[in-house]
This record gives C-alpha cells, sequence and structure tokens, in this order.
C-alpha cells in the first residue's frame, strides 16, 4: 500500500494543523498537503496526507474512513498516482490521424438553371 492518502469531504474550516493533529493520533505524518481555492485561499474540501510508512497509512485508513471530523463524515482512501491531463479536443475520442478533409464527390461551380425558371422570367412578355 501506499503511504500517501487522500482525505475527502472535508469542511472548509478545517486547516492543514488539524489533519496533522488527527492523523498524529495514529502514527508519524510526514506531510500535510491542503489544497486551496487560489482565488479565495479557501478550502477545496480535500486534502493530501503522507504517513511515514504504509502500515501507518494503512491503519489510518482503517480507524478515520467515515470519521465525523468538524460536522462531516471524511472520506480516506490510498491516494492514486496523478495523470496526465488529456487535451479537451480529443477527450473521450479516438479521433486517429488527422486527415484534412475532401468531399467525395466535386461541387459543380456553376448551374444551369431552365429557362422557363419563374426567377428570370424576361419583362415585357
Amino acid at each position: 500500500m501506499n503511504s500517501k492518502l487522500y482525505v475527502g469531504n472535508l469542511s472548509p474550516g478545517v486547516t492543514e494543523a488539524d489533519l496533522r493533529l488527527l492523523f498524529s493520533r495514529i502514527g508519524a505524518v510526514t506531510e500535510v498537503e491542503l489544497k486551496l481555492d487560489p482565488t479565495t485561499r479557501q478550502s477545496r474540501g480535500y486534502a493530501f496526507v503522507t504517513m511515514a510508512t504504509p502500515e501507518l497509512a494503512a491503519a489510518a485508513l482503517r480507524e478515520l474512513h467515515s470519521y465525523n471530523f468538524g460536522g462531516r463524515y471524511i472520506a480516506v482512501t490510498e491516494a492514486r498516482p496523478p495523470q496526465e491531463p488529456k487535451a479537451m479536443i480529443s477527450a473521450g475520442f479516438d479521433l486517429g490521424p488527422s486527415v484534412p478533409f475532401r468531399p467525395t464527390h466535386p461541387k459543380r461551380k456553376h448551374q444551369r438553371r431552365s429557362t422557363n425558371s419563374s426567377r428570370h422570367r424576361r419583362r415585357g412578355r
């Protein structure tokens, strides 16, 4: 098991010090990373806590998952490795190699109209 844990459903008033205090009851905490909104500097509701050993991380997961903390039941799971961001246009689509667009049949530039067309009648008739 990984020693880094994901902690979700945090209340906005929770600080890194609060999380460090909570997880230090289980064992040694090496890092607490509370994710903040860049504009408001308020908590985004989740954090990453790194325990000293994978065994301590497993114990913290067992003890603190669904723990009532700050008026909410927090979710503690094993953190997944970060993924590479996908390009916005191709997200979910298998576009294959890029090929320039070509119509299936050539388009006629000038199309003749019948002489009996009501639109082009001569005046005076």
